[in-house]
């Protein structure tokens, strides 16, 4: 136990407690406490603490005395235990506790004998507070019986560590064993894949060598064929020659003949004029009846077709409300829609069955109202097969084929109109538009035909 308290008066060592008992010849410790011992000590003084009147206490330890035992030994440790080596009466106060507690031990220590059961540290706890005669060698022997249980201790967890050390080595031995085997049957294995590899780089030799000595063979084929060909176009064009003199003698003869019978044509021309008026009559009749558009074209239409591939849809700008109006009533025009485009503009929560289901509706209903020709794109890419879907009777249905979208389809269909027929494709995609105006047609954003349908 420490021999000088940390705060209030001075303190001698432990082992000069003689002098505190009075005596010169009083017994004293050559060494501190063991830390079992002390806190023991300390341990006690505190329960005592706890039942002496204010005027009784210490004056270094009155402002611990209302503390929790617990607590006066945790933070007033080292003021109990210097006032316990110098304060005879406070130590005799917390030896008539001990011996109150433990009579026969008291009564042992002071007899010489100490029981042989008794916990070593409170015997020596006991030994210190009592003080009877030989108190320094009891605690001494204390002292060494701690040390040979704390050596004990040390050596058995010593022995245990060794154990486990040996088991983990045994361990690791059956590891790198089974880790060994693993690699060796691994080298193994990799050893008949490179024997396998270079089996395999022979053969591969052995088939270009081949590949080599065929390619030669058929230059070789090739410069004879060369050759030949060379003497077979002499001779073709020389029949050809013979041919062409052949043929501009028929055709004088053709002129000739187209010459004589000119002069008896007269009456056969008119005879079939008569015959092409009542087909020609007959065939507008039918147009009419059947309402079938007209595609007769003018002179005047080739000559146009060289400096401009469609026909104007009108000067407005593409984000005007009225342009859709102005490209539904125009002659013959070709609606081209791209479907998911406007489904995902419109009504992009739903499933995307129920997004063509109800642009394909809306699609008939306008069809009908302004007889224009509809065509609707989905991309076939998000199914494996083109869903069946109830043909609508006025509108054009596609699906994308495998391997291609629907803006392609959409720009394919846009380069197999004819020159001069108005088109008009509605998406908002940016490549779409950039690709079907360069092909003369016009473009509609998704939101307005929305706005139109609705």
């Amino acid at each position: 136990m420490s021999s000088r308290p940390e705060t209030g008066g001075d303190s001698e060592p432990a082992g000069a407690s003689g002098a505190a008992d009075g005596g010169p010849g009083a017994e004293g410790l050559s060494r501190p406490l063991p830390e079992q011992v002390r806190a023991r000590v300390i341990e006690y003084g505190s329960d005592v603490l706890g039942g002496m009147r204010t005027n009784e206490l210490p004056p270094l330890l009155r402002r611990v005395a209302r503390f929790e035992p617990r607590r006066r030994a945790r933070l007033a440790g080292p003021q109990i235990a210097a006032q316990l080596e110098t304060d005879a009466g406070f130590r005799g106060r917390v030896g008539e506790r001990v011996e109150r507690v433990w009579p026969e031990l008291a009564e042992g220590l002071r007899s010489g004998v100490v029981p042989p059961a008794a916990d070593p540290v409170a015997v020596a706890a006991c030994a210190y507070l009592l003080r009877p005669r030989g108190w320094p060698g009891i605690i001494e022997g204390v002292r060494e019986e701690l040390e040979r249980r704390t050596s004990a201790k040390e050596a058995d967890e010593a022995v245990e560590e060794l154990d486990s050390v040996r088991r983990r080595l045994d361990e690791s031995r059956h590891a790198h064993r089974a880790d060994l085997e693993r690699l060796r049957a691994r080298v193994r294995d990799q050893r008949a894949e490179i024997t396998e590899l270079r089996r395999k780089v022979h053969d591969e030799r052995h088939r270009a060598k081949e590949a080599r000595e065929r390619a030669q063979r058929v230059l070789e084929e090739t410069a004879a064929r060369e050759s030949d060909s060379v003497s077979q176009v002499g001779a073709l064009e020389a029949e050809n020659r013979r041919l062409r003199s052949r043929v501009e003698a028929a055709e004088a003869q053709v002129e000739n003949a187209r010459r004589a019978a000119r002069t008896g044509r007269n009456a056969d021309e008119a005879r079939l004029r008569v015959l092409l008026d009542v087909l020609v009559e007959a065939s507008h009749g039918l147009r009419r009846e059947l309402a079938l558009p007209t595609s007769l074209e003018a002179p005047a239409d080739h000559v146009a077709e060289a400096g401009q591939r469609r026909v104007s849809l009108g000067g407005l700008p593409d984000d005007d409300p009225g342009l859709l109006e102005r490209l539904l009533t125009a002659p013959r025009v070709h609606l081209l829609v791209d479907g998911y485009n406007v489904t995902k503009t419109g009504y992009g929560t739903l499933p995307l069955a129920d997004q063509r289901t109800r642009l394909l509706n809306s699609l008939e209903g306008l069809a009908s109202r302004t007889k224009a020709e509809i065509t609707c794109v989905f991309d076939g890419a998000d199914v494996d097969t083109p869903p069946a879907l109830a043909a609508p009777r006025r509108v054009r249905l596609l699906f994308s084929a495998p391997g291609e979208t629907a803006d392609a389809l959409i720009v394919r269909l846009v380069g197999a109109e004819p020159p001069g027929r108005p088109i008009a494709v509605v998406t908002s995609d940016r490549e779409i538009v950039t690709a079907v105006r360069r092909a003369g047609a016009r473009a509609v954003s998704s939101s307005i035909f929305l706005r139109r349908l609705e």
